[in-house]
Protein backbone atom coordinates (compact mmCIF):
# COMPACT_ATOMS: atom_id res chain seq x y z
CA UNK A 1 0.00 0.00 0.00
CA UNK A 2 3.40 0.51 -9.06
CA UNK A 3 10.73 -7.03 -18.89
CA UNK A 4 11.70 -8.56 -21.93
CA UNK A 5 14.71 -8.45 -24.21
CA UNK A 6 13.16 -6.58 -26.70
CA UNK A 7 11.21 -2.63 -25.63
CA UNK A 8 7.91 -4.64 -25.24
CA UNK A 9 7.13 -4.68 -21.70
CA UNK A 10 5.35 -7.92 -20.44
CA UNK A 11 4.68 -6.63 -17.28
CA UNK A 12 2.09 -3.89 -16.48
CA UNK A 13 3.58 -1.01 -17.67
CA UNK A 14 2.89 2.53 -16.69
CA UNK A 15 -0.85 4.08 -16.92
CA UNK A 16 -1.22 5.32 -20.45
CA UNK A 17 -1.91 9.12 -18.98
CA UNK A 18 2.02 8.73 -18.47
CA UNK A 19 2.87 6.78 -21.68
CA UNK A 20 0.84 10.59 -22.87
CA UNK A 21 2.89 12.48 -20.54
CA UNK A 22 6.17 10.80 -21.67
CA UNK A 23 5.23 11.84 -25.42
CA UNK A 24 4.76 15.42 -24.35
CA UNK A 25 7.69 16.16 -22.44
CA UNK A 26 9.75 14.38 -25.46
CA UNK A 27 7.98 16.65 -27.80
CA UNK A 28 8.18 19.54 -25.27
CA UNK A 29 4.88 20.17 -25.27
CA UNK A 30 3.66 19.74 -21.72
CA UNK A 31 2.64 22.60 -19.70
CA UNK A 32 3.37 22.07 -15.73
CA UNK A 33 0.78 21.67 -13.31
CA UNK A 34 1.12 23.64 -10.89
CA UNK A 35 0.93 22.89 -7.21
CA UNK A 36 -1.85 24.87 -6.01
CA UNK A 37 -5.47 23.94 -5.93
CA UNK A 38 -8.45 25.77 -7.41
CA UNK A 39 -11.19 24.14 -5.48
CA UNK A 40 -12.98 21.10 -5.98
CA UNK A 41 -13.03 19.56 -9.94
CA UNK A 42 -16.48 18.92 -11.55
CA UNK A 43 -18.38 15.25 -10.78
CA UNK A 44 -18.64 13.46 -13.76
CA UNK A 45 -21.74 13.54 -15.62
CA UNK A 46 -23.09 10.83 -14.29
CA UNK A 47 -22.48 10.89 -10.86
CA UNK A 48 -25.33 10.22 -8.66
CA UNK A 49 -25.93 9.11 -5.34
CA UNK A 50 -24.19 5.86 -4.36
CA UNK A 51 -26.19 2.81 -4.94
CA UNK A 52 -26.72 0.49 -2.25
CA UNK A 53 -23.76 -1.84 -1.91
CA UNK A 54 -24.11 -5.34 -2.09
CA UNK A 55 -21.69 -8.42 -0.61
CA UNK A 56 -19.50 -10.40 -2.52
CA UNK A 57 -19.66 -7.91 -5.63
CA UNK A 58 -17.52 -4.53 -6.82
CA UNK A 59 -19.29 -1.55 -7.27
CA UNK A 60 -17.87 1.62 -9.13
CA UNK A 61 -17.65 4.42 -7.61
CA UNK A 62 -18.21 8.58 -9.04
CA UNK A 63 -14.91 10.34 -8.65
CA UNK A 64 -14.13 14.08 -9.41
CA UNK A 65 -12.48 13.56 -12.65
CA UNK A 66 -14.40 13.48 -16.07
CA UNK A 67 -10.62 11.93 -18.06
CA UNK A 68 -7.88 11.39 -17.14
CA UNK A 69 -6.16 8.17 -14.95
CA UNK A 70 -6.07 6.69 -11.02
CA UNK A 71 -3.00 5.02 -10.81
CA UNK A 72 -2.53 4.20 -6.45
CA UNK A 73 -4.74 3.69 -3.68
CA UNK A 74 -3.83 3.16 0.45
CA UNK A 75 -6.80 3.44 2.83
CA UNK A 76 -6.44 3.46 7.38
CA UNK A 77 -9.81 2.50 7.67
CA UNK A 78 -13.15 2.27 5.78
CA UNK A 79 -13.59 5.90 5.87
CA UNK A 80 -10.10 7.22 5.39
CA UNK A 81 -8.52 6.14 1.86
CA UNK A 82 -6.24 7.88 -0.71
CA UNK A 83 -6.20 7.63 -4.20
CA UNK A 84 -3.61 9.73 -6.81
CA UNK A 85 -3.67 9.88 -10.40
CA UNK A 86 -3.98 12.47 -13.27
CA UNK A 87 -6.41 15.00 -14.92
CA UNK A 88 -6.16 14.93 -18.40
CA UNK A 89 -6.98 18.81 -19.31
CA UNK A 90 -6.11 18.88 -23.14
CA UNK A 91 -3.76 16.39 -25.51
CA UNK A 92 -0.51 18.21 -23.93
CA UNK A 93 -1.45 19.00 -20.37
CA UNK A 94 -1.91 16.71 -17.41
CA UNK A 95 -2.65 18.16 -13.67
CA UNK A 96 -1.28 15.43 -11.19
CA UNK A 97 -3.84 15.40 -8.33
CA UNK A 98 -4.91 13.38 -4.65
CA UNK A 99 -8.32 12.63 -3.80
CA UNK A 100 -9.79 11.39 -0.76
CA UNK A 101 -12.00 9.08 0.66
CA UNK A 102 -14.14 10.45 3.47
CA UNK A 103 -16.59 7.20 3.97
CA UNK A 104 -19.25 8.37 1.38
CA UNK A 105 -17.27 9.98 -1.66
CA UNK A 106 -14.40 10.96 -3.37
CA UNK A 107 -13.78 14.55 -3.66
CA UNK A 108 -10.41 16.33 -5.04
CA UNK A 109 -7.99 16.80 -2.06
CA UNK A 110 -4.89 18.63 -3.60
CA UNK A 111 -3.48 18.69 -6.54
CA UNK A 112 0.87 17.46 -6.67
CA UNK A 113 4.01 19.75 -8.02
CA UNK A 114 4.22 19.41 -11.67
CA UNK A 115 6.44 16.58 -13.27
CA UNK A 116 5.62 14.07 -10.27
CA UNK A 117 3.65 11.72 -12.15
CA UNK A 118 2.51 9.36 -9.06
CA UNK A 119 2.64 6.08 -9.71
CA UNK A 120 2.73 4.46 -6.52
CA UNK A 121 1.79 5.55 -2.65
CA UNK A 122 2.44 4.49 0.74
CA UNK A 123 0.22 6.11 3.65
CA UNK A 124 1.15 6.30 7.07
CA UNK A 125 -1.17 9.09 8.50
CA UNK A 126 -3.10 11.74 7.03
CA UNK A 127 -0.49 13.95 7.63
CA UNK A 128 2.27 11.79 6.42
CA UNK A 129 1.85 10.59 2.58
CA UNK A 130 4.48 9.78 0.19
CA UNK A 131 3.77 9.10 -3.63
CA UNK A 132 6.46 8.28 -6.41
CA UNK A 133 6.43 8.33 -10.11
CA UNK A 134 8.95 10.63 -12.13
CA UNK A 135 10.04 11.59 -8.38
CA UNK A 136 8.77 11.50 -4.60
CA UNK A 137 6.64 13.83 -3.35
CA UNK A 138 5.12 14.17 0.87
CA UNK A 139 2.05 15.19 1.97
CA UNK A 140 2.31 16.66 5.62
CA UNK A 141 -1.47 16.97 5.86
CA UNK A 142 -1.01 21.01 4.30
CA UNK A 143 1.03 21.09 1.20
CA UNK A 144 2.66 18.23 -1.32
CA UNK A 145 6.67 19.37 -1.47
CA UNK A 146 8.70 17.30 -3.32
CA UNK A 147 11.99 15.38 -2.39
CA UNK A 148 14.34 14.75 -4.98
CA UNK A 149 15.69 11.29 -4.93
CA UNK A 150 19.47 10.52 -4.98
CA UNK A 151 21.52 10.28 -8.25
CA UNK A 152 22.08 6.97 -8.91
CA UNK A 153 25.29 6.91 -11.11
CA UNK A 154 23.52 4.43 -13.42
CA UNK A 155 20.80 6.45 -14.86
CA UNK A 156 17.94 8.16 -13.36
CA UNK A 157 15.91 6.50 -11.14
CA UNK A 158 11.82 5.84 -12.24
CA UNK A 159 10.71 4.33 -9.07
CA UNK A 160 7.63 1.98 -8.64
CA UNK A 161 7.25 1.05 -5.40
CA UNK A 162 7.00 2.83 -1.95
CA UNK A 163 6.48 1.41 1.77
CA UNK A 164 7.00 2.76 4.95
CA UNK A 165 8.59 1.69 8.16
CA UNK A 166 7.52 1.94 12.00
CA UNK A 167 10.54 3.61 12.41
CA UNK A 168 9.83 6.61 10.43
CA UNK A 169 11.74 5.84 7.53
CA UNK A 170 10.21 5.70 3.45
CA UNK A 171 11.84 3.59 1.16
CA UNK A 172 10.86 3.36 -2.57
CA UNK A 173 12.48 1.11 -5.21
CA UNK A 174 12.29 0.99 -9.29
CA UNK A 175 15.34 0.95 -11.58
CA UNK A 176 17.97 3.37 -12.95
CA UNK A 177 17.79 4.01 -16.47
CA UNK A 178 20.93 4.89 -18.35
CA UNK A 179 19.39 5.11 -21.67
CA UNK A 180 15.89 2.63 -23.19
CA UNK A 181 13.82 0.97 -20.35
CA UNK A 182 15.44 -2.48 -21.09
CA UNK A 183 18.78 -1.08 -20.41
CA UNK A 184 17.37 -0.63 -16.51
CA UNK A 185 18.99 -2.05 -13.44
CA UNK A 186 17.00 -2.49 -9.96
CA UNK A 187 17.67 0.08 -7.51
CA UNK A 188 16.21 0.87 -3.92
CA UNK A 189 16.43 4.26 -2.59
CA UNK A 190 15.77 5.10 1.56
CA UNK A 191 14.10 8.04 2.98
CA UNK A 192 16.22 8.88 6.29
CA UNK A 193 14.05 12.03 7.52
CA UNK A 194 16.45 14.57 5.69
CA UNK A 195 17.00 12.90 2.09
CA UNK A 196 16.70 9.81 -0.15
CA UNK A 197 19.76 7.66 0.33
CA UNK A 198 20.85 5.36 -2.61
CA UNK A 199 21.09 1.71 -0.92
CA UNK A 200 23.60 -0.77 -2.69
CA UNK A 201 21.96 -3.77 -4.12
CA UNK A 202 23.93 -6.74 -5.21
CA UNK A 203 24.06 -7.43 -8.90
CA UNK A 204 21.49 -9.10 -10.61
CA UNK A 205 22.00 -7.59 -14.20
CA UNK A 206 19.55 -6.10 -15.98
CA UNK A 207 16.08 -5.82 -14.46
CA UNK A 208 13.56 -3.71 -12.38
CA UNK A 209 11.62 -3.65 -9.08
CA UNK A 210 7.82 -3.03 -9.42
CA UNK A 211 6.50 -3.72 -5.50
CA UNK A 212 8.06 -3.29 -1.79
CA UNK A 213 6.38 -4.79 1.23
CA UNK A 214 7.87 -4.58 5.01
CA UNK A 215 7.34 -6.99 7.83
CA UNK A 216 9.67 -4.85 10.38
CA UNK A 217 12.42 -2.06 9.61
CA UNK A 218 14.91 -4.91 9.49
CA UNK A 219 12.75 -7.09 7.42
CA UNK A 220 11.81 -5.34 4.27
CA UNK A 221 11.23 -7.35 0.96
CA UNK A 222 11.19 -5.93 -2.43
CA UNK A 223 9.96 -8.04 -5.97
CA UNK A 224 10.14 -7.91 -9.89
CA UNK A 225 12.54 -8.90 -12.19
CA UNK A 226 15.21 -9.79 -14.04
CA UNK A 227 15.28 -9.11 -17.85
CA UNK A 228 15.99 -12.04 -20.24
CA UNK A 229 19.00 -12.23 -22.04
CA UNK A 230 20.12 -14.20 -25.21
CA UNK A 231 20.92 -17.74 -23.06
CA UNK A 232 18.45 -16.99 -20.09
CA UNK A 233 14.78 -16.38 -19.81
CA UNK A 234 12.96 -13.74 -17.98
CA UNK A 235 12.87 -14.58 -14.18
CA UNK A 236 11.35 -13.37 -11.15
CA UNK A 237 13.35 -11.27 -8.79
CA UNK A 238 13.52 -10.87 -5.14
CA UNK A 239 15.89 -8.76 -2.16
CA UNK A 240 16.05 -9.09 0.87
CA UNK A 241 16.75 -5.91 3.78
CA UNK A 242 17.78 -7.41 6.75
CA UNK A 243 18.64 -4.22 8.37
CA UNK A 244 22.11 -4.42 7.04
CA UNK A 245 22.65 -5.15 3.61
CA UNK A 246 20.14 -6.38 0.32
CA UNK A 247 20.68 -9.34 -0.67
CA UNK A 248 18.95 -12.12 -3.24
CA UNK A 249 16.77 -14.57 -2.69
CA UNK A 250 16.25 -17.30 -4.46
CA UNK A 251 12.85 -17.65 -6.43
CA UNK A 252 11.41 -20.90 -7.62
CA UNK A 253 12.95 -22.09 -11.19
CA UNK A 254 10.90 -21.63 -14.56
CA UNK A 255 10.01 -24.35 -16.89
CA UNK A 256 11.99 -24.07 -20.09
CA UNK A 257 10.93 -21.46 -22.06
CA UNK A 258 8.84 -20.05 -19.61
CA UNK A 259 8.85 -16.31 -18.47
CA UNK A 260 8.32 -15.20 -15.11
CA UNK A 261 7.84 -11.85 -13.68
CA UNK A 262 6.40 -10.41 -10.07
CA UNK A 263 4.74 -6.91 -9.89
CA UNK A 264 3.12 -7.37 -6.70
CA UNK A 265 4.28 -8.08 -3.07
CA UNK A 266 2.72 -8.19 0.59
CA UNK A 267 3.59 -9.47 4.17
CA UNK A 268 1.37 -11.19 6.60
CA UNK A 269 4.43 -11.93 9.19
CA UNK A 270 8.21 -12.54 8.51
CA UNK A 271 7.45 -16.04 7.63
CA UNK A 272 4.11 -15.46 5.46
CA UNK A 273 4.72 -13.32 2.37
CA UNK A 274 3.04 -13.42 -0.64
CA UNK A 275 4.24 -12.27 -4.44
CA UNK A 276 2.34 -12.27 -7.61
CA UNK A 277 2.87 -11.21 -11.37
CA UNK A 278 2.70 -13.62 -14.67
CA UNK A 279 4.00 -15.95 -16.80
CA UNK A 280 4.35 -16.33 -19.97
CA UNK A 281 4.82 -19.51 -22.77
CA UNK A 282 4.31 -19.42 -26.23
CA UNK A 283 3.00 -16.21 -26.27
CA UNK A 284 0.50 -15.95 -23.90
CA UNK A 285 0.26 -14.78 -20.35
CA UNK A 286 -0.69 -16.48 -17.36
CA UNK A 287 -1.42 -15.35 -13.27
CA UNK A 288 1.45 -16.23 -11.26
CA UNK A 289 2.10 -16.25 -7.19
CA UNK A 290 4.62 -17.51 -5.09
CA UNK A 291 4.89 -17.72 -1.14
CA UNK A 292 7.49 -17.15 1.29
CA UNK A 293 7.34 -19.73 4.39
CA UNK A 294 10.16 -18.35 6.41
CA UNK A 295 12.87 -20.54 4.33
CA UNK A 296 12.30 -20.73 0.20
CA UNK A 297 9.65 -19.64 -2.24
CA UNK A 298 7.45 -21.88 -3.70
CA UNK A 299 4.81 -21.99 -6.55
CA UNK A 300 1.24 -21.84 -5.48
CA UNK A 301 -1.48 -23.03 -7.78
CA UNK A 302 -3.45 -20.36 -9.91
CA UNK A 303 -6.29 -20.61 -12.25
CA UNK A 304 -5.22 -20.60 -16.42
CA UNK A 305 -7.00 -17.31 -16.83
CA UNK A 306 -5.96 -15.86 -20.79
CA UNK A 307 -3.95 -12.50 -20.31
CA UNK A 308 -4.81 -12.88 -16.47
CA UNK A 309 -1.02 -11.63 -15.14
CA UNK A 310 -1.73 -10.26 -11.56
CA UNK A 311 -0.55 -6.49 -10.31
CA UNK A 312 -1.07 -6.74 -6.43
CA UNK A 313 -1.69 -8.68 -3.70
CA UNK A 314 -3.21 -8.15 -0.47
CA UNK A 315 -5.20 -9.60 2.91
CA UNK A 316 -8.82 -8.56 3.87
CA UNK A 317 -9.32 -7.55 7.36
CA UNK A 318 -11.67 -10.83 7.59
CA UNK A 319 -8.24 -12.97 6.93
CA UNK A 320 -9.13 -13.37 3.09
CA UNK A 321 -5.95 -13.44 0.82
CA UNK A 322 -6.67 -10.89 -2.60
CA UNK A 323 -5.04 -10.41 -5.60
CA UNK A 324 -5.87 -8.41 -8.24
CA UNK A 325 -4.87 -7.86 -12.04
CA UNK A 326 -5.54 -7.91 -15.95
CA UNK A 327 -4.18 -7.15 -19.42
CA UNK A 328 -6.37 -4.63 -22.12
CA UNK A 329 -9.80 -5.88 -21.76
CA UNK A 330 -8.84 -8.58 -19.14
CA UNK A 331 -9.48 -8.13 -15.35
CA UNK A 332 -9.94 -10.70 -12.81
CA UNK A 333 -9.82 -10.85 -9.36
CA UNK A 334 -8.39 -14.11 -7.15
CA UNK A 335 -8.61 -15.26 -3.82
CA UNK A 336 -6.31 -17.52 -2.34
CA UNK A 337 -8.43 -21.25 -0.84
CA UNK A 338 -6.54 -21.70 1.92
CA UNK A 339 -7.98 -25.97 2.77
CA UNK A 340 -7.31 -26.62 -1.48
CA UNK A 341 -4.47 -24.00 -1.01
CA UNK A 342 -5.09 -22.60 -4.22
CA UNK A 343 -6.03 -19.72 -6.15
CA UNK A 344 -9.61 -19.58 -7.23
CA UNK A 345 -11.24 -16.34 -9.67
CA UNK A 346 -13.48 -14.65 -7.65
CA UNK A 347 -15.69 -11.28 -8.73
CA UNK A 348 -14.32 -9.43 -11.44
CA UNK A 349 -13.35 -5.58 -10.64
CA UNK A 350 -14.34 -4.98 -14.20
CA UNK A 351 -11.60 -2.01 -14.56
CA UNK A 352 -8.56 -1.99 -16.19
CA UNK A 353 -6.77 -2.04 -13.03
CA UNK A 354 -3.87 -0.20 -12.16
CA UNK A 355 -3.83 -0.43 -8.09
CA UNK A 356 -5.25 -1.94 -5.64
CA UNK A 357 -5.92 -2.32 -1.74
CA UNK A 358 -7.44 -4.13 1.32
CA UNK A 359 -8.88 -1.90 3.84
CA UNK A 360 -7.62 -2.27 7.69
CA UNK A 361 -10.55 -4.00 10.08
CA UNK A 362 -12.64 -4.18 7.13
CA UNK A 363 -13.62 -6.94 4.55
CA UNK A 364 -13.49 -3.97 1.98
CA UNK A 365 -11.34 -3.31 -1.60
CA UNK A 366 -10.42 -0.75 -3.73
CA UNK A 367 -9.11 -0.75 -7.11
CA UNK A 368 -8.87 2.35 -9.31
CA UNK A 369 -7.83 2.65 -13.30
CA UNK A 370 -9.80 3.21 -16.10
CA UNK A 371 -12.59 2.44 -17.12
CA UNK A 372 -12.65 -0.65 -20.02
CA UNK A 373 -15.23 1.75 -21.97
CA UNK A 374 -14.71 4.73 -22.99
CA UNK A 375 -11.24 7.08 -23.68
CA UNK A 376 -9.13 7.26 -20.16
CA UNK A 377 -12.15 7.70 -18.19
CA UNK A 378 -11.20 7.17 -14.34
CA UNK A 379 -12.75 4.33 -12.46
CA UNK A 380 -12.97 3.67 -8.69
CA UNK A 381 -14.53 -0.01 -7.69
CA UNK A 382 -15.14 -0.71 -4.03
CA UNK A 383 -16.00 -4.31 -3.51
CA UNK A 384 -17.96 -4.83 -0.32
CA UNK A 385 -16.87 -8.11 1.72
Amino acid sequence: MNTSTSSRRLHLGRPLVAALAAGAIAAGGLIAAGTGWAGPAPAAKDAAAAPARVAGQWQSTAVPVAKGDITAVAALSDKQAWSVGYRLKSDTELEALALHWDGTSWTQQSTLPGGSFPQALAVRSASDIWAVGATAVHWDGTSWTTRNLARDPVGRMTPDAVVTTSDGKAWTAGRAVPQGIKSGVPAVQAWDGTAWRRQTLPDVGKGELTSLTAVAPDDIWAAGTSFATDSTAQTALLLHWDGTSWTRVAAPTAAKDEHHWLSGITALGADDIWAVGGSTAEGGDRPYAVHWDGKKWTDTTTPDVADGRLRAVGRAGDGKLWAVGGKGAVSLALRFDTQQRRWEKAADPGVVVRAFTTVPNSADLWTVGIAKQGDLVPAVTRFTG
